[in-house]
């Protein structure tokens, strides 16, 4: 049975306002509201691709563009996601952007082929979640917590040395390791601390963003900043489809596959948080059908992605606590989001700014942000408590798949296509834990914490 607007009040402190998913607020209310979610999601939109424009060795202008087209993308498909165009999105005030979960899939492509590999891959692979899609029930029984959770830890863990190397100054860097670079991204680090620690509302939520917009502007005077590129750079771009062209490799195939298969199921769970502060029943057929048309939008994204020069798109958690804050899952906020978004994009200068972000001060955030990452696997994992079990699931595949990410050397003696499936930490880690848990049998364990 369909709950009221009322009923879904009552879900809420009484007597504070509350806005559900069919509401309208007023049209200077959600401006305001898609001003927010935009400011909570824009370093996770952004910093994916600086990092791999890095490994890719584009220069100022074309990391601008390839920023520019990220935020243009994350626009598109958060539309396409908050109003459902046909079976594709669920409806819900679910927004989206560049996923940190094909980072280290886009490294190791970037390393070997460039950009024209990680945007073919990201292609190619996408249609495993419009086929996850339609098996929502199936999906979630294969891939549990314990799975999902030592992965998601593994991607995390696996990405520190890229927000290290961050940190001292960037890869190659002459100065690397120098004290102003470590005072620098120690800097934006503390000021993230601050915000996130004890501020309140969207100081809180938006803690990442605060530390890099300070930093930035402390490395101005510093001389840290080349605002040559940004003068340079025009008000307005046009999207350009296969700008740098496509390419693919069936080594890679495995690890973008598992991607986005975590990626499967951690949108499942995004959007089931979504539906739940939002007000919405999440325990009848109704959701079952948005969770698919979520899923297909995530596929379909990405696909949209990867013509228009950007890596996979996927559902932001971040942005359930901006709705917790302000009370309001209205998907004309998401509309509103999506327009924003859509116009960053188009406006080079935006990309331009961000592509002279001295190293230091991206680093104090990523590192930050990958330890997030990495726990917020652990929180996962923890999920309906902790046994013996998925004590020793994640212990060994959290050992082989480190072990590989730090000597991934080790397989280099076995066959060429089995030895560069398995260098990948992420996918040794991947198949030992869903190997472990489909072979371990489950039982009434005592749970340790």
């Amino acid at each position: 049975m369909q709950k009221s607007s009322e009923q879904k009040r009552e879900m809420y402190v009484e007597d504070e306002p509350f806005y559900g998913l069919e509401e309208k607020p007023p049209m200077i209310e959600t401006l305001l509201l898609g001003l927010q979610h935009m400011l909570a999601m824009f370093v996770g939109i952004i910093t994916p691709p600086l990092i791999i424009a890095g490994v890719a060795g584009l220069n100022a202008a074309e990391t601008g563009f390839f920023v520019s087209m990220a935020l243009m993308v994350s626009g598109v498909t958060t539309y396409i996601q908050v109003t459902k165009i046909g079976p594709v999105g669920s409806g819900l005030l679910a927004v989206h952007g560049t996923s940190f979960t094909f980072v280290p899939m886009a490294i190791a492509a970037a390393s070997e082929g460039g950009l024209p590999l990680v945007l073919g891959m990201g292609l190619a692979t996408s249609p495993v979640e419009m086929i996850l899609s339609r098996f929502i029930r199936q999906t979630r029984k294969i891939f549990p917590p314990v799975v999902t959770g030592t992965v998601v830890m593994l991607i995390g863990l696996g990405l520190m040395e890229v927000g290290i190397t961050d940190f001292g100054g960037g890869a190659g860097a002459e100065n690397y390791g120098a004290p102003q670079n470590l005072i620098l991204g120690l800097f934006v680090l503390t000021i993230i601390i601050i915000a996130n620690r004890f501020g309140k509302g969207l100081i809180k939520v938006g803690a990442v963003a605060i530390g890099l917009i300070v930093g930035y502007i402390v490395s101005i005077p510093l001389g840290l900043v080349n605002m040559t590129e940004v003068a340079n750079a025009g008000w307005f771009t046009i999207p350009q489809p296969f700008k740098y062209g496509m390419s693919f490799q069936l080594s890679h195939l495995l690890p973008w596959v598992m991607a986005y298969i975590i990626t499967t199921v951690e949108s499942i769970g995004d959007l089931t948080a979504v539906a739940e502060v939002s007000g919405e029943d999440v325990a009848n057929e109704q959701h079952i059908e948005r969770l698919s048309g979520g899923i297909m939008a995530d596929g379909v994204g990405s696909a949209i992605a990867a013509v228009f020069n950007s890596l996979p798109n996927s559902t932001f958690s971040q942005n359930i606590g901006v709705i917790q804050i302000t009370k309001v899952g209205s998907k004309v906020v998401g509309i509103a989001v999506a327009g924003i978004l859509f116009l960053l994009g188009l406006v080079p200068k935006i990309g331009a700014l961000v592509s002279v972000m001295p190293n230091p001060v991206l680093g104090g955030a990523t590192i930050a942000l990958f330890g997030m990452v990495a726990t917020s696997g652990m929180k996962i994992v923890t999920k309906n408590g902790l046994t013996d079990r998925k004590i020793f699931i994640l212990s060994i595949a959290l050992s082989f798949g480190l072990g590989v990410t730090f000597r991934p050397d080790v397989v280099a003696q076995l066959p060429e296509v089995i030895s560069t499936v398995l260098s990948s930490g992420i996918t040794v880690g991947a198949i030992i834990a869903i190997g472990l848990n489909l072979l371990l049998p489950e039982k009434d364990e005592k749970k340790i914490c």
